[in-house]
């Protein structure tokens, strides 16, 4: 979700307190979400772990895609 572990990110960042998803913006916490809950279900389905990383990545990659793209957000009024 990150692009890295988070044994990486804590060496990268020993300044910092917490964890990497205390420092995530909105949008990656709500893909990060989604993922958990499509994962359970892949889990549940019986997919392969290998078969759920490379669709959990396509997922992620889609829907950080479709949260990021402010051009054709259309807000509630």
């Amino acid at each position: 979700m990150f692009g890295i572990t988070a044994k990486i990110w804590r060496e990268q960042n020993p300044e910092l307190k917490g964890n990497i998803r205390d420092y995530a913006t909105i949008n990656e916490l709500i893909c990060l979400s989604n993922m958990e809950n499509i994962n359970a279900i892949f889990i549940d389905q019986g997919i392969p772990q290998g078969e759920r990383l490379v669709k959990l990545n396509k997922i992620a990659i889609e829907q950080m895609q479709i949260l990021e793209d402010d051009k054709n957000r259309k807000l509630l009024k």
